[in-house]
């Protein structure tokens, strides 16, 4: 039972909400100025523009400045050694990598993990930044957008959570399955002399991976927080923990999630959960401020059939729970500002425990990916009213869903969304297509 469910114990006043990408911006800049002994990052990517620049410059300096730091940062490994999706010519983030360490005093450590042998079958998801005592916790990886650089943004969630134990574990974890396994490389060799992992060991990553776990001193009593880490369908102590979230909630959740294609044990448990007469807030991105969203005026390329498939998924649940939502018992909230996108996670329940993850709510994350998530438990009620505070700071740019009519069909969407997805209907391939998405 979550209640029993151990943890690193938290003092109310340990926790910060940002809420903001300049404020995480600001902040994990800060962090890195003032390190003191190590610089821990976990992300799916560290881009090659303006704020990814910004960032690796400052862990340059950093070290520069104490010799001694002990500074990794921890990537994808085919992110890393790829161009953006649909441009040209891009040959990947590990390139700048390469330039910025090798003309360094005091490089860095930069590695890049195979979670598995391509990047449709899963990549590294873990999440946080570990500077000395404290951890921001985020779902965001590092680039302009995520950072707020220019006009454009993509919201997400920051939490700042100062604990030397959590800390530690994570720091840790990350040390001890990752850094230390042979599939793990350098991003940061030379060309002539650049040894990559061997396909075998990458195969076997998985398997290694799948008995990780955070290590620490645990309590089961006061309010703490619970690190977790999960990769796979079997065992998978996260996902777990989100369905016991559903399951054992007494009376209300409130979600977030970029877009909605819940796995099929989920949204049984969410469908249950709400025949049992308690309430569900969903915050889900609309189809345009899906990552892959493309404008109709721009040139079309298959990628952008995903926010159009997931829009779907969403108006398939809509329909099928109507009854609940005409009751006032589930409130599905579409996030929309502008040209922005919107990538928050996790689960808020009862006001009493609160999950904040990178993971996203798909068979993709519960199956393919490497994630992790930070559960709080608020026993004392010391944290409700900042979490009830960064709930409605979420909700600002939404608008509620009053009837499943209201999302579009097919018919509604531009040519050649139609003809992919009526290509993919023919050929069977939605129950194949939602376990990878």
């Amino acid at each position: 039972m979550l209640d029993k469910l151990g943890g690193i114990p938290v003092q109310p006043n340990a926790i910060r909400w940002l809420l903001t990408p300049k404020a995480l911006k600001a902040e994990l800049l800060t962090r890195i100025a003032d390190a003191v002994s190590s610089i821990y990052i976990a992300a799916l990517y560290l881009e090659d523009d303006e704020a990814g620049r910004e960032v690796l410059d400052a862990l340059m300096a950093a070290k520069a400045k104490n010799p001694e730091l002990d500074v990794k940062v921890l990537v994808d490994f085919h992110r890393a050694r790829r161009g953006l999706i649909g441009h040209k010519g891009d040959s990947g983030n590990y390139q700048m990598y390469r330039k910025v360490c090798q003309a360094a005093e005091h490089p860095i450590e930069i590695l890049g993990v195979p979670v598995k042998s391509r990047e449709f079958m899963g990549v590294l998801h873990l999440k946080g930044f570990i500077v000395d005592d404290a951890v921001i916790y985020s779902g965001a990886s590092i680039n302009n957008i995520y950072l707020h650089q220019a006009e454009k943004y993509r919201f997400d969630r920051y939490h700042v959570i100062e604990s030397a134990e959590l800390a530690r574990s994570m720091r840790e974890m990350i040390q001890t399955y990752l850094v230390n396994d042979i599939a793990v490389s350098s991003l940061t060799q030379d060309k002539n002399t650049e040894l990559l992992p061997q396909k075998n060991d990458v195969r076997t990553l998985k398997t290694r991976l799948s008995s990780a776990s955070y290590k620490f001193e645990s309590t089961s009593i006061g309010n703490r927080v619970t690190p977790v880490v999960g990769l796979g369908r079997k065992k998978n102590k996260l996902n777990k923990i989100v369905v016991d979230l559903v399951s054992q909630s007494k009376d209300a959740l409130f979600i977030c999630t970029p877009y909605f294609n819940p796995p099929y044990i989920l949204a049984r448990a969410l469908a249950k959960h709400l025949k049992d007469g308690k309430r569900i807030d969903i915050v889900v991105g609309d189809k345009t401020a899906n990552d892959f969203y493309i404008p109709p005026e721009q040139d079309f390329s298959t990628i952008g059939a995903l926010p159009y498939m997931y829009e779907q998924s969403l108006r398939k649940f809509a329909k099928r729970q109507q009854w609940a939502i005409e009751s006032g018992q589930l409130n599905i909230h579409l996030w929309k500002d502008g040209i922005n996108s919107y990538h928050l996670k996790g689960i808020s329940a009862d006001g009493k425990r609160h999950l904040i993850t990178g993971s996203n709510l798909n068979p993709r994350a519960w199956a393919l990916d490497l994630e992790n998530g930070l559960l709080l438990h608020d026993e004392c009620g010391a944290w409700r009213e900042s979490f009830e505070q960064e709930q409605q700071h979420i909700l600002q740019h939404t608008d509620r869903l009053y009837h499943y009519s209201q999302i579009e069909t097919l018919n509604n969407y531009p040519a050649p969304v139609r003809k992919i997805m009526t290509r993919i209907r023919r050929l069977k391939a939605d129950f194949l297509l939602r376990r990878i998405l």
